[in-house]
């Protein structure tokens, strides 16, 4: 059984950790995707090839590793664990195309390791025609830091398929004016096309979680991509206005831009835009946001278009 998917049953994990003296660690995230028919149409959704360079992040057993690895050009798995790491070195020895990274994917909130990017540019570089996904059962606290700092870096994917929270899930494919809508959706809306592949109980994991998941597949648009032409002041201009979301949008703008600019300046993109005083973010479709956006970097020289 070993590499295999068959290692990600309940009772192959219980025996597995009972032999090793230790427990599932809930403040890594460790909620292991039990049913392996969902473990499967996580990796058949993604689509994975041998073209494709695929990041894991959470290594876990190995299971989705050793699946992914038997079509990948290269796989290159992330794991904060020393015990899972070294658990999942051993059960895929031989598989050479994987890369095993004994680290946090996150430096920090705002920045992923430099050494696991640079693996991907490698592996990337490595042969013609190659792509970058990113396919995992993502810890629940790395995923909105990971998912929004992959698409802001110099190596973009072209999707991400990954197990979240439904709730994040939620956020991500919100409409304007739902209560989920926010600054995440909109970043990832403005860049890419998003589906809500499967909804998934606690009762497919082991340990069970106290809420539901889901299967999210998020695939780059490079037309939507490029219809941006500051993708970090934009992500730094979405994020500052969803900052205070009840507030209106006017009042939001003219303390995100104090010392930068006028009020009357404010007003003046509002007015241009169609947008009321009483205009709030959360009522916005993505494409406006845009606009509000350009229209605002457009007033700012260079140098004054770092948003707090």
């Amino acid at each position: 059984m070993t590499g295999s998917s068959e290692n990600q049953t309940r009772s192959y994990l219980m025996r597995r950790f009972e032999t090793l003296g230790i427990h599932p660690r809930g403040k890594l995230g460790q909620n292991f995707l039990i049913d392996l028919n969902l473990l499967r149409l996580l990796y058949e959704s993604a689509q994975i090839d041998q073209n494709d360079v695929v990041l894991e992040v959470g290594t876990g057993t190995g299971s989705l590793t050793s699946a992914m690895a038997d079509r990948a050009a290269a796989v290159i798995t992330v794991e904060v664990d020393p015990i899972m790491h070294e658990m999942a070195r051993q059960e895929l020895f031989g598989k050479k195309n994987i890369r095993f990274f004994l680290t946090d994917i996150l430096e920090n909130k705002n920045r992923l390791s430099q050494e696991v990017l640079e693996a991907i540019r490698q592996e990337v570089a490595a042969g013609p025609g190659r792509r970058f996904k990113l396919c995992a059962n993502l810890p629940y606290a790395a995923a909105t830091p990971l998912i929004s700092n992959l698409l802001l870096s110099d190596v973009p994917p072209c999707s991400m398929t990954v197990t979240i929270q439904k709730e994040l899930a939620d956020r991500i494919a919100a409409r304007p004016k739902t209560s989920h809508y926010g600054a995440l959706g909109v970043w990832i809306q403005a860049l890419c096309d998003t589906r809500i592949v499967r909804v998934m109980p606690p009762s497919v994991f082991w340990p069970r979680p106290k809420v539901d998941s889901a299967i999210v597949q998020i695939t780059a648009n490079p037309k939507k991509r490029a219809r941006i032409a500051d993708l970090r002041f934009f992500h730094q201009f979405v994020r500052a206005i969803f900052f205070h979301r009840r507030k209106f949008l006017r009042s939001v703008l003219c303390s995100a831009f104090k010392g930068k600019l006028e009020k009357q300046a404010v007003d003046g993109v509002m007015e241009k835009l169609g947008l009321g005083e009483t205009a709030r973010a959360d009522a916005l479709p993505v494409e406006t946001i845009i606009r509000l956006s350009d229209q605002f970097r457009e007033l700012l020289p260079e140098e004054k278009r770092e948003i707090l």
